[in-house]
């Protein structure tokens, strides 16, 4: 099982990554020591992937994180990167976009990956993503840009992001067993990846996959009333059962315990976030009470 044989992954980003998808949204100005207090602090605790995209922070993002590395030689040392391409929206940097729309053309994803490496200022990217599966490109096309990348060393590994089983199946069988995740969706809140095959996919092919929005985007501490109080309250209930655990700490857990043990995407500009978030690698979650979170999130016992 994929939880217990981390040597037979095809790539292992760890239990949780740092998403830097917000790191422009602060309150105040961007702060580039904050950013590295929060980088020497991820890695203090174990983390050791970064996680970002050619899109976020309308596209600045790659920028910002990349004069940190730059400037933090031992942050770079540290740090496996994780960038995503193949989204394109108005935008100064997508001038040709007059609407959103995908583009995972070969040639169009060595050229981000090529930006990328420039902005990140890195030598190679440790793993690179398509983001979004894109409905008029051959996959056939894909491929061919992501093998080259891989053929000309400015990538050390490729995956796909919000792909379908049937998608991965496709593009992986063309690269020759080659993918090395899915960056999916999955909270107690999102649990799609649980049915639609994707996780068994993942089993199946000794991929780790990567959860993005593992606290439903916020909601498990903003909305009053519907699935998120309710998981909510559950948490709070069973926080004294594990030594006080903050709630996102518990969710984490939830989201590590199932087979693939899917690496956490932590996504936060709070020093404390991170904090309490790399606790929940050390809580077990006894199995009714993972299907107690699963319960109070649905509303409803087990079928």
């Amino acid at each position: 099982m994929i939880a217990s044989n981390n040597d037979s992954l095809r790539y292992d980003a760890g239990e949780f990554a740092y998403g830097t998808w917000r790191i422009l949204d602060e309150e105040a100005s961007f702060v580039e020591d904050d950013l590295v207090r929060r980088l020497y602090t991820c890695l203090e605790h174990g983390i050791s992937t970064l996680d970002t995209a050619e899109i976020y922070g309308g596209y600045l993002v790659e920028q910002a994180l990349g004069n940190v590395l730059k400037n933090h030689k031992e942050l770079r040392a540290g740090f496996n990167v994780v960038t995503k391409a193949g989204i394109d929206v108005p935008s100064i940097e997508k001038e040709h976009a007059t609407l959103p729309h995908y583009n995972a053309a070969g040639n169009n994803l060595v050229l981000c990956a090529e930006k990328s490496l420039t902005l990140l200022h890195v030598d190679v990217i440790d793993l690179f993503l398509v983001h979004r599966p894109d409905w008029l490109t051959h996959p056939e096309d894909t491929a061919a840009g992501l093998q080259q990348l891989l053929d000309e060393g400015k990538v050390k590994n490729v995956g796909v992001s919000n792909y379908t089983i049937h998608q991965f199946e496709t593009l992986d069988g063309l690269l020759g067993g080659k993918l090395a995740t899915n960056q999916v969706e999955f909270s107690p809140l999102e649990m799609a990846p649980l049915y639609d095959g994707t996780f068994d996919q993942c089993l199946q092919k000794n991929v780790r996959p990567m959860a993005w929005s593992p606290l439903g985007g916020g909601a498990l501490f903003t909305e009053e009333e519907g699935a998120a109080k309710r998981l909510r309250d559950k948490l709070k209930e069973l926080s004294p059962k594990y030594g006080d655990a903050p709630i996102d700490a518990l969710v984490y857990a939830w989201v590590l315990a199932v087979p693939t043990a899917p690496t956490v995407i932590l996504g936060t500009n709070k020093l404390s976030r991170i904090l309490d978030g790399a606790k929940g690698k050390s809580i077990k979650l006894d199995r009714q009470d993972w299907y107690g979170i699963w319960e109070a999130a649905k509303g409803q016992s087990v079928p």
